[in-house]
């Protein structure tokens, strides 16, 4: 019985240790309780306006809303703002970022529009503090090259923001890096759909078990994944601030307006 008893504590001490976010930042991300971030800009193909594009980015300030966006670093070292593994949905080539030079990018055409992929640069100085930012870094790999540029961007940068990332590496390296920066692990059930990435890995991730690598100071996840019993006790027992994406209907704007502390969304069922 002691030798159970034993067992069954070390399992829960285990356990509570593995999914602990970093406490020491809390005040700061009460700044962004309630605040809705425009996902992927304030974006309507309808309209011309293309996700991630400067004219989204535009339409977001005008509107008030925070924005998140996407950074992939480019062959020379560039971060570009862009969302897909490749560029074949929204710019009809089978290309990725990480393999083109930015220079290369120009060239390409947002959803048949007349907007290209941004740079980072660009969207920072047309924020300039205006409105938060929600930063997702894609880290297709384990390489921290998109992480120390990113830094060396956003270190000249006054506006607020927060990063994120599913890749823990990434938020791992901001730990150790850059702790002043507010740090966010995404998530979602990643187990249900392929992904290169090892089985493991991704159920780490879905469960949050991975935090004890990145501490994040939020939690940022899929809403039609949720409820899931980790996010639960860090929401309500650990009073970690959840964001929930993406919030396209307004049942679920309602429902991440009522029950989840940031909402990243597209469309609030308004003209523009």
């Amino acid at each position: 019985m002691i030798l159970i008893l034993n067992l069954f504590i070390t399992i829960v001490i285990l356990y509570v240790f593995a999914i602990l976010p970093r406490f020491s930042r809390r005040k700061e991300m009460f700044v962004y309780r309630q605040t809705m971030f425009a996902h992927r800009g304030y974006h309507c193909i309808e309209r011309g306006i293309p996700e991630n594009s400067m004219a989204a980015f535009r339409a977001a300030i005008e509107k008030g809303y925070g924005i998140e966006i996407d950074l992939h670093l480019t062959r020379d070292g560039q971060l570009a703002v862009f969302h897909d593994d490749t560029l074949e949905r929204i710019c009809g080539q089978p290309d990725t970022i990480e393999d083109m030079t930015f220079e290369e990018l120009k060239t390409c055409r947002l959803s048949g529009t007349s907007e290209i992929i941004p740079s980072f640069h660009d969207v920072l100085s047309l924020v300039n503090g205006k409105v938060p930012l929600l930063i997702e870094l894609k880290i297709p790999d384990s390489s921290e090259q998109i992480c120390r540029e990113t830094l060396a961007q956003l270190d000249h940068y006054q506006g607020p923001f927060l990063i994120q990332s599913f890749n823990t590496i990434g938020i791992r390296w901001f730990r150790l890096h850059a702790p002043h920066i507010l740090r966010g692990q995404l998530s979602s059930d990643l187990t249900r759909e392929g992904h290169k990435e090892a089985w493991i890995l991704r159920f780490m991730v879905k469960h949050l078990f991975s935090n004890f690598l990145g501490r994040p100071d939020f939690i940022s996840y899929g809403l039609n994944d949720l409820p899931i019993v980790n996010v639960w006790i860090l929401k309500h027992i650990l009073h970690v601030p959840v964001a929930v994406w993406t919030l396209n209907t307004p049942d679920m704007l309602e429902r991440g307006r009522q029950h989840y502390d940031i909402q990243i969304f597209e469309r609030q069922h308004e003209n523009y």
